[in-house]
């Protein structure tokens, strides 16, 4: 115990003389990583409760799942890495879902311009008819900078920039074109006619590529939980192939590597479809 204190001691020591030199200088914001994915999943408490509860994950592994394969560092980063890819997951889903509400809140802002009503109106009413909290962020974004004071097509360009989605951005940048170019509210509305025509038939190809890669999606899924079952049941009923997996190549290498195979074998299939889709 003192020779471990001691090494701590002389740790600190050693950063705080480090950080001597920063200490007039402001630091740098830094944001959290899973920020923007917990925002869209739906996650509306702090983030350090976010952390207790991956915290309190990895112990619960380290606790149950370490001892029996003897892998605490794998085991720990799955911990770690787990629930920001579960987050991730469902923000992706929900995004999906802002996409649509998007193609909406545009129908609705056409519907004003339509009516004669101005850009600033139209948007301010299709944001209040949508439901859908990402799809509104991007418009509200724009009309609170124009409510500050700047021009309409300048807060529409900035928010464009800020927006995750590309159909998003692509509508925004569109709006601010109309706004530069003046255009009347009549053809005004025929140009957000124009881009919401463009994101419904881009809907549409999603759902037909979604609906042809469904099946190949599922046997992707289905391979990865059939692989380490064949494993665990030839290491049950094979003792040699038991004993390799149990030994320290076993746990160091084979384990480890299947295990990451198996991980990149997901996610390249899941990039695969959704650069399709995008």
């Amino acid at each position: 115990m003192i020779t471990i204190a001691g090494a701590l001691a002389v740790a600190l020591a050693v950063m705080c003389t480090l950080l001597v030199p920063l200490g007039g200088r402001p630091l740098p914001r830094v944001s959290h990583p899973d920020a923007r994915a917990l925002a869209d999943g739906g996650w509306r408490r702090p983030l350090w409760q976010w952390e207790g509860i991956r915290g309190a994950f990895t112990l619960v592994l380290l606790l149950v799942v370490a001892p029996a394969i003897g892998q605490p560092a794998l085991v720990a980063a799955v911990g770690l890495i787990g629930p920001s890819i579960l987050i991730r997951f469902r923000a992706e889903t929900a995004a999906r879902g802002a996409r649509i509400a998007t193609t909406r809140l545009l129908r609705g802002t056409e519907a004003v311009l339509r009516s004669g009503g101005g850009l600033a109106e139209a948007l301010r009413r299709g944001i209040d008819a949508s439901e859908d909290p990402i799809a509104r962020r991007p418009f509200a974004e724009a009309l609170r900078a124009f409510d500050l004071g700047a021009p309409l097509d300048e807060a529409l360009r900035s928010a464009a920039s800020g927006a995750q989605d590309r159909r998003a951005r692509m509508a925004l940048e569109t709006l601010a074109i109309g706004v530069t170019l003046r255009l009347p509210a009549d053809r005004a509305g025929a140009l957000v006619a124009a881009v919401t025509d463009r994101l419904a038939f881009e809907e549409r190809l999603d759902e037909e590529i979604r609906a042809r890669t469904s099946g190949l999606r599922s046997q992707v899924m289905l391979l990865a939980a059939v692989v380490p079952g064949i494993a665990a049941y030839l290491a049950a009923t094979v003792p040699s192939l038991g004993v390799t997996l149990s030994a320290p190549i076993g746990r160091t290498i084979l384990v480890p590597a299947a295990i990451a195979l198996e991980l990149i074998g997901i996610v390249a299939s899941r990039r695969a479809v959704d650069g399709v889709v995008r």
